[in-house]
């Protein structure tokens, strides 16, 4: 999978950002896009058509967090990505000073973009990112989340006709996390077990030099 942009806005203010150097071309269609948005809370797809990119964002309180991954990578790792850095720009900033003063602000949340650039790089090397805390965050971004097309948001202005397919990708999500949570789960009890064994092995090894120094 690959994310090859990610930003934090208020409103269409980019705030932080960060993109592979020969991606730019996203970054001119993530300002248009972001002028677009509406201010109600959402978590939307929006496909580019006849290319295999899409958009993702959430919106939330003012902010909005976007990312452009490649259509493989489908929408869980995406918005796991997308909660991953809201909640850490939540726990950074003060949202409710960032989403009321964005020109004022937006020079104080330069460092952020470090972040964003070391969270693209996990990312983009999945296997490296911790199972247990990439699976929270998928379970917290699977919910409402909808594609469009993009032309729909650069060509026809505020009518957006949105592409509704909640139910099957809520099904489908909702079946790989439980797949991966069971994974997980016989990782941690095998590990259990290991150290139970471990133990117990001490325990007898204690008990033999006992009876060894008794007789």
């Amino acid at each position: 999978m690959t994310i090859v942009l990610a930003l934090v806005a208020s409103g269409s203010t980019i705030l932080a950002e960060t993109h592979q150097k020969d991606q730019v071309r996203f970054l001119t269609a993530a300002e248009t896009i972001l002028s677009r948005i509406p201010p109600n809370e959402s978590r939307l797809s929006y496909a580019i058509p006849n290319e295999q990119w899409m958009f993702h964002f959430i919106s939330q309180d003012g902010l909005v967090f976007l990312n452009v991954s490649d259509a493989e990578s489908g929408r869980r790792i995406p918005f796991a990505a997308l909660t991953e850095m809201q909640n850490e720009f939540t726990a950074r900033y003060d949202a409710t000073e960032a989403a009321a003063n964005p020109s004022t602000a937006s020079e104080s949340y330069g460092e952020f973009s470090g972040y964003l650039s070391n969270l693209l790089t996990t990312y983009n090397n999945v296997s490296n990112a911790d199972p247990v805390k990439t699976a929270q965050a998928e379970l917290k971004g699977v919910k409402d989340i909808m594609q469009a097309n993009i032309e729909q948001v650069l060509n026809r202005g505020e009518r957006l006709e949105l592409l509704v397919d909640r139910t099957d990708q809520a099904a489908n999500q909702s079946l790989q996390f439980r797949r991966r949570a069971v994974g997980l789960r016989r990782q941690m009890w095998w590990k259990n077990i290991k150290v139970l064994g471990m133990a117990g092995f001490c325990v007898l090894v204690l008990l033999l030099l006992i009876f060894t120094s008794i007789h």
